[in-house]
Order: structure tokens, then C-alpha cells, then sequence
């Protein structure tokens, strides 16, 4: 290894340390207890029987120890508190895109460290998929800190191979190779490939592979977007390339109307996508390239426990 491969690898370390390092403190002061109580075991464990007191639920009489006893006694059960986390990330090319200091794929990764740490610290296994519009790197479900500093290494350093986008071929590897009920945590732009008159049919099989999985696993949506997919500022005459496809279109963003035209379009874009996941049971969380994830994360567990305690 010559000095250059030696600068690039402490490199690397440094970065995993520092984020690991912040994640960590993230964990620790904001998420913990919030991740813990936002999600269900895989099932429950029986524990022991007990005397049957008023109010206890009658169908969970264990008759065979009421008859040698004599009274009343009752099954208890606890819940499996162990869990299997998948992170499911969109790396394509799409996420290279960032108006601010951080591009949307940086943005994933370092949401998807921080819920790496947090399952870890839960004592869960946690799985890694990365996809662009094919299947790049898949690590297994395990435990362990060095598990984990793996995970962020891949999220961090991958350089994909490919540039589109294929989320219907992530979900599709999802159903095949995960058998035990998991919290999917699928982590993306959503930014799905739109050929004119194909456009619904797409978004038609998207959902549909989507509700698949939704039926198997506790999936969880991670929208990251660039406020310039919100709301594009008038800067005159431009060239945009889309990033995944090279194609290039000009635009003249002073025209009267357009910014209006533009925002209008991408909120109701928005909604028909939030919408449409609302409708499968599907639960989801957006964020910007500029927000505090960190906030928005703790909210959104807060609110699964909530529900979870209604």
C-alpha cells in the first residue's frame, strides 16, 4: 500500500470515527428511549401463569393449571423485544443532487448511521441494502458494534456502480430475501422515473410492489428532498441534465408564471405520493438537505407510539 492508499484509508477512519462519535451523542440524548418504545417485537414470548384478578381478559385462562389447582389462573406473556432493521437506500445518481452544503445522498447516509446506532444500542440486528437500479451491496441481519462500523463504511464510501433507479427491484430483493417480519427503513428520494405516457404505469407498479412489502414487514418511508424540488427561484435561462438519464432540457425560470406553475405542480406531486401511501398503511417521514433530521426522527417515533398506545 503506498502512501497515497494510506492517506485515502485514514481518511475514511477518521470520517467513520466522527460520525460514529455523533451519532452516538445523537442517540444518546435524543432517540433512545423514542426508538425503543416506537416499534413492536416480532411476536411474544410466554413468561409464566399467575392467579386469575378481576378484570384479566377470560381467554387468557390456562385451563390445564386452573383444573390441577383449583382456581383460576391466567397465561402471561411478554413481548420479543428483539428486532431486525433493514436500511433499504436509494443510491441513485439522483441523490447526488444538493442546492446547500449537502447533497441528498449525504443526507441519507448520515440518517441512515444514526438509525444504525440507534437499533445497535436497542440490542437489534440491523440489515444493509443498497440499490440503484440494481441490487449493489447486501449485508445479512447481525448484531455488534464492528457489524455496524461496516454498515457506515458502505453507506458512506459505496461507489455505485450504476446511475438510475430501480426502487420496484430494491422492494422485489426485499420480499425474496427477507423471511422473518423486519422494520424496513426505505430510505430514498422517491424520484420515480417518469417516460411521458408511462408515467402512471410506474407509479402504478411502484405502489403495488410497495403494498406488497408493506404486507410482510413494518415499512417505513425516509423522504429526503432539496428545497429546490419544492420551489425552483427565478434564475433566468438555465440547462438542466437529469442526472440518472443525461438527458437536458433549457429552461427559462423568469418566464411569468413559471415559479408558481413549477411549486404547484411539485406540492400536488407530493400529496397524490403521500396519499397514495397513507391509503397501504404505509407510514412516512420527509426531510430537506437542510433540516434536522435528528427532530423530525424523534417526532415521527413519538408519534408511532401514540398510535402504538391508543
Amino acid at each position: 500500500m503506498d502512501d497515497s492508499d494510506q492517506d485515502f484509508t485514514r481518511n475514511i477512519l477518521k470520517q467513520v470515527r466522527q460520525i460514529e462519535i455523533r451519532s452516538n451523542r445523537l442517540v444518546s440524548e435524543a432517540l433512545a428511549g423514542s426508538y425503543h418504545s416506537a416499534f413492536k417485537g416480532q411476536g411474544i414470548d410466554f413468561e409464566e401463569v399467575r392467579e386469575y384478578q378481576p378484570g384479566d381478559e377470560v381467554r387468557s385462562i390456562d385451563w390445564n393449571v386452573t383444573a390441577k389447582m383449583g382456581v383460576p389462573f391466567v397465561k402471561q406473556f411478554r413481548e420479543e423485544r428483539e428486532l431486525t432493521i433493514l436500511l433499504a437506500i436509494d443510491i441513485s445518481e439522483s441523490g447526488s443532487f444538493g442546492s446547500k452544503k449537502r447533497s441528498k445522498r449525504e443526507r441519507l447516509a448520515e440518517l441512515g448511521a444514526l438509525l444504525a446506532f440507534a437499533a445497535n444500542r436497542n440490542g437489534d440486528k440491523v440489515s444493509l441494502l443498497l440499490f440503484s437500479n440494481e441490487v449493489e451491496i447486501y449485508l445479512p441481519p447481525a448484531k455488534g458494534q464492528k457489524h455496524v462500523l461496516r454498515i457506515l463504511r458502505e453507506i458512506l464510501f459505496h461507489r455505485n456502480k450504476n446511475v438510475g433507479t430501480d426502487i420496484n427491484g430494491g422492494l422485489r430483493f426485499i420480499n425474496h430475501v427477507l423471511r422473518r417480519r423486519a422494520v424496513v427503513f426505505l430510505l430514498s428520494d422517491f424520484i420515480i422515473p417518469e417516460y411521458k405516457e408511462e408515467r402512471q404505469q410506474a407509479e402504478d407498479l411502484f405502489f403495488k410492489e410497495i403494498a406488497s412489502t408493506r404486507r410482510k414487514h413494518d415499512l417505513i418511508c425516509g423522504h429526503v428532498f432539496d428545497r429546490y424540488e419544492k420551489s425552483f427561484p427565478p434564475l433566468g435561462i438555465i440547462h438542466l441534465e437529469d442526472s440518472e438519464t443525461g438527458e437536458t432540457i433549457v429552461v427559462d425560470t423568469s418566464r411569468e408564471g413559471f415559479t408558481q406553475e413549477f411549486a404547484k405542480l411539485s406540492s400536488e406531486t407530493r400529496t397524490r405520493f403521500e396519499q397514495r401511501l397513507k391509503r397501504r398503511g404505509i407510514d412516512l417521514f420527509s426531510f430537506s438537505t437542510e433540516s434536522d433530521f435528528v427532530k423530525i426522527l424523534k417526532e415521527f417515533f413519538q408519534m408511532r407510539k401514540s398510535r402504538r398506545n391508543r
